[in-house]
């Protein structure tokens, strides 16, 4: 039996940054001053690193004479946008705290990340697709003290940038003169799938060297154009997307406010991207797209896939006909800042479609008995951790929710993995996801990866509903490929003799598309309690 415990660490020759966010964004202005830092197609935007370091110090000024203090939060409530951009870095450059807010928000969850960062001012977009911010503002205004003051984007933005024209720039050097890189900066709401969403509180520190060892992992220079189609109210947008750029030079690239795969495929085209970033869904959208074989991909040579898993023949698919041959899968969670293992640009492709990668750099992680906490041997499965620089520094005013994840400087992830003899980890599934089926522990994710190789199957999440004899049952949500046509026997009978009996889903739900977060993640919880409505079943007490 393998005695080697599970655990890796990322030994780096490369130091982590000691600098703050603004002090890093103004080394790369020095360095790259002329050349492109970032476009918005949709918003007709361009800017140099030049360009953008001014319009960040004028909203940074804008934010001192709206009484903005250091260590005041500062909330962002907008699809992607330059304005999100230029938030983004003015926030760091004055020490207050960003906190993202996501775009799909109604109202209940409005008022309660409102209320519990107790936000001062509130910039965010007139409209979200159908939803008026302003109406829901406005809604809420009676029972929630927070913001105590709003600029919308479209109706006071040239007001906001005018009166940071007060403000010296003795004042705003003197106000960075006081940020260390360990202080708080960013708070991101977690999806929130269970329980209430919890502020994940991260630093300077945190994130900037984050985004700095993904982009050295990608091997990013200022030659690279980066497609960035992932939300920025995400780690995915603001850290894998902007910070891993500004750290090196490289040119952000923003094709609209929200996803749109031929908007994506355009601006790959027409801006000559180097590297896209998306969920698997996305890439999917993209890949099944009727006018797919229509734009050139031959600029592109790297990228990330993260957010969930990544079904194996998508990114097959995407190293061959997107030609990204060097694209790379991430794995971590907004409370490590994101990113815990990424796999590199030389990887073998069969470590690369089947793991996320190893450990990176100046980081930790270990695999241990979720019931124990011991260390795992490896090949067997266990709770991932990770500890390092790149953990949170806490849930913003939660103590208790966050001393039942952080443990020694560890963080418990929740996700089930296993690390193999080279330290590559493959993730295979939630502990809160797995389905225990008369006894027997399923793994969702081992059933999804063989429906996947079904041709008719173009997407699929297996989930446990209850089940009065076995406690839980085996339940697919399955969609399917354009022309393509099955029914539920016929594919039971493709499973049969190629998995285990119990693991053939006992029902089928045919979809055009799944419940998600606006990052991307599937919401099982979600589909459970629709599926147990659905089917007339009842949840044991």
């Amino acid at each position: 039996m393998n005695s080697t415990p599970s655990y890796s660490h990322g030994i780096s020759t490369t130091p982590l940054r000691g600098e703050t966010i603004g002090q890093s964004l103004r080394n790369t202005v020095e360095k790259f001053g002329d050349r492109e830092a970032l476009v918005m197609v949709t918003q007709n935007y361009r800017a140099t690193y030049r360009q953008l370091w001014e319009q960040v110090e004028q909203v940074a000024k804008s934010l001192m004479a709206y009484g903005i203090k250091k260590g005041d939060r500062v909330g962002i409530w907008s699809p992607n946008r330059v304005e999100w951009v230029l938030v983004q870095f003015a926030t760091a450059r004055v020490g207050a705290v960003l906190v993202n807010i996501n775009p799909a928000y109604k109202t209940n969850d409005l008022k309660y990340a409102l209320k519990q960062s107790q936000i001062s001012l509130l910039i965010a977009s007139h409209y979200f697709r159908q939803t008026d911010y302003v109406e829901m503002l406005n809604h809420i205004r009676p029972d929630c003290e927070y913001p105590t003051r709003t600029v919308i984007m479209e109706r006071d933005w040239e007001r906001f940038i005018a009166a940071g024209q007060a403000v010296t720039d003795q004042e705003l050097a003197e106000r960075e003169a006081t940020l260390q890189f360990d202080d708080p900066i960013n708070i991101q709401y977690t999806s929130g799938t269970t329980g209430l969403p919890k502020g994940a509180t991260l630093s300077h520190h945190n994130i900037l060297n984050n985004g700095f060892f993904i982009g050295e992992t990608l091997k990013y220079t200022e030659q690279d154009r980066v497609c960035i189609p992932v939300p920025f109210y995400h780690c995915f947008g603001m850290v894998i997307g902007n910070l891993a750029c500004i750290t090196h030079g490289a040119c952000m690239v923003i094709p609209a406010e929200t996803f749109d795969p031929e908007q994506v495929m355009q601006t790959v085209q027409s801006e000559k991207c180097t590297s896209l970033y998306g969920v698997p869904t996305m890439f999917i959208a993209e890949l099944e797209h009727p006018n797919f074989e229509q734009y050139d991909f031959s600029t592109l040579r790297t990228g990330v896939m993260a957010g969930s898993n990544c079904p194996i023949e998508t990114m097959k698919q995407v190293q061959s006909r997107m030609n990204m041959r060097e694209v790379t899968v991430c794995y971590g969670m907004t409370e490590t800042s994101p990113v815990s293992t990424q796999s590199q640009l030389d990887d073998p492709l069969e470590k690369r479609v089947s793991t996320v990668g190893k450990v990176h750099p100046h980081l930790e992680v270990k695999i241990v008995d979720p019931e124990t906490g011991l260390i795992m041997p490896r090949g067997q499965k266990g709770e991932l951790c990770t500890r390092g620089y790149s953990v949170m520094l806490g849930y913003w005013d939660m103590p208790d929710v966050t001393a039942r994840v952080l443990q020694n400087g560890w963080m418990h992830t929740g996700d089930l993995a296993v690390m193999d003899e080279e330290g590559y980890v493959q993730v295979v599934g939630r502990i809160k996801d797995l389905i225990i089926r008369g006894g027997e522990n399923i793994a969702p994710r081992e059933i999804e990866e063989f429906l996947l190789t079904h041709e008719a199957i173009s997407d699929v999440h297996v989930i446990g509903v209850p089940d009065h004899k076995y406690g839980e049952e085996v339940m697919a949500w399955v969609k399917l490929r354009n022309g393509f046509y099955a029914t539920p026997e016929d594919i039971a009978a493709y499973c049969k003799g190629q998995i285990a009996t119990f693991k053939i889903p006992k029902y089928w739900k045919f979809v055009e598309e799944f419940p998600m977060t606006v990052t991307g993640k599937i919401r099982k919880v979600e589909m459970r309690e629709i599926s147990t409505r659905e089917l007339g079943l009842v949840e044991e007490a």
